[in-house]
């Protein structure tokens, strides 16, 4: 699996989250709301330090990551972080 993050999502972490050089991000996988992937399911984000990191990209020295417990999620999908016409954060899953 991949991670791409646009621009407008990096600032929008940046504005929205205060995120800054050095921290870690992870989007994880919880109970609740309706993924496109996964009925029940939704992606949350937050600022924590890594567990045992799936996969990761580091962006302005932030790295953006997935513990592996939260693999199964993703399984046959790459994950695509954007922002929508609303100028919310957005994410898109591809398959790979």
């Amino acid at each position: 699996m991949k991670i791409t993050i646009t621009d407008d999502a990096i600032k929008w972490f940046q504005d929205e989250m205060n995120v800054k050089e050095g921290d870690t991000v992870r989007f994880f996988a919880r109970y609740g709301g309706n993924s496109t992937i996964h009925k029940g399911y939704s992606l949350g984000v937050t600022i924590e330090q890594p567990v045992n990191i799936g996969e990761s990209i580091t962006i302005n020295n932030v790295v953006y990551f997935i513990n592996e417990t939260d693999l199964w999620y993703f399984k046959d999908y790459n994950l695509n972080v954007i922002i929508d016409d609303q100028k919310e954060l957005h994410f898109s899953y591809e398959p790979k």
